[in-house]
């Protein structure tokens, strides 16, 4: 006999709890249009709040920071003159006869030329311009927050993995430097790691800005992992390992075959939370002159004047990686779950 109680109907429908077979998916959609309408009325919110200090969007000068047309001038490399131009699709062909004799060929854009045949020229001068599309300092910064994420992410991965290790080491002193590094990273903040790291050591041992934000960025995160591996590992069975012994592999062998694999289906969760954290703490390696996303978008902002928009995009670049991350992880988590 069933004697477990149903919750009241009122209460299962705040809820989403099931009453008796369950809520059908037709009657779920007047929670997902209240979780549209929260979200519109949220949008109608800040328009009006920008609208109260008369704050003018200017959106049209947002896509130059993310790819612009570059120019580069063509110049003459020797006196002389213009003896021919030509048109070339949509460009200019323009060839320069030198005092000497020797003949120069200028492909130029169209609309961009200087000079007219039969003009005099000397050395350096313009003789129009070539156009190309060049990435704009957001996808420059971009780049940089990517690359900085991935090599501090994966030294710290490691850092984390050796460090967990040892807090669980029968070593007393392996186990007390690893203790004292997690306690000291986990109790200062990364601002003042970055600062010690980068204008300290960084001068000691004459290391570049970029090396320094990579290094304490990693030590940061190598703290959080260790402990997490350290949870993760203390979370399985001892007598899994008791077995493993038991079938002859050593303590090395039963930790890489069977605990942290076991262990790290565990903290998958955890370490895809640290490393989403991480892609966020990238910006604070702006304070020593690295131009990763969030300094590019402060660099924007003071020439387009455009503070909100460019805010508003480097907030989507960074979901737009960790969104990604984060499905992977789930996704990756799911997997581990059925293979159990």
């Amino acid at each position: 006999m069933n004697t477990q109680k149903r919750l009241p109907w009122p209460w299962q429908v705040l809820t989403g709890r099931p009453r008796g077979l369950g809520l059908q998916r037709s009657t779920q959609w007047p929670w997902h249009a209240l979780t549209g309408l929260i979200l519109v009325t949220l949008a109608a919110s800040l328009w009006y709040s920008t609208s109260l200090i008369s704050y003018e969007w200017r959106w049209n000068r947002v896509p130059q920071y993310f790819v612009y047309q570059a120019e580069e001038a063509q110049r003459a490399v020797d006196y002389g003159r213009v003896e021919a131009i030509s048109e070339q699709g949509e460009g200019s062909r323009v060839t320069l006869l030198s005092a000497a004799g020797a003949q120069q060929v200028v492909e130029v854009a169209k609309g961009s030329l200087q000079v007219a045949q039969g003009d005099e020229v000397a050395e350096g001068d313009v003789i129009g311009v070539t156009r190309h599309w060049a990435a704009g300092p957001l996808l420059w910064g971009l780049w940089a927050t990517l690359w900085i994420s991935v090599a501090s992410g994966v030294i710290g991965l490691l850092i984390g993995l050796f460090m967990g290790l040892c807090r669980l080491s029968r070593n007393p002193t392996l186990r007390d430097l690893s203790t004292v590094y997690v306690e000291l990273v986990r109790g200062t903040p990364l601002l003042v790691q970055i600062f010690i790291f980068y204008f300290f050591i960084g001068t000691v041992l004459n290391l570049s800005r970029e090396f320094a934000g990579v290094a304490a960025l990693a030590l940061f995160t190598g703290a959080y992992v260790a402990e997490i591996v350290r949870a993760g590992v203390q979370s399985i069975a001892k007598g899994q390992g008791e077995a493993a012994r038991s079938l002859g592999l050593t303590a090395p062998q039963s930790m890489r075959h069977v605990i942290l694999p076991q262990a790290f289906k565990r903290v998958l969760p955890p370490l895809a939370g640290q490393f989403i954290s991480l892609v966020k703490d990238t910006s604070l390696v702006s304070v020593i002159a690295i131009t990763e996303l969030t300094k590019s978008g402060r660099e924007a902002i003071t020439t387009s004047f455009s503070t909100f928009e460019i805010w508003f995009c480097v907030a989507a670049l960074y979901l737009l990686i960790n969104l990604p991350l984060s499905q992977i992880a789930n996704r990756l988590e799911r997997r581990l779950a059925q293979s159990d």
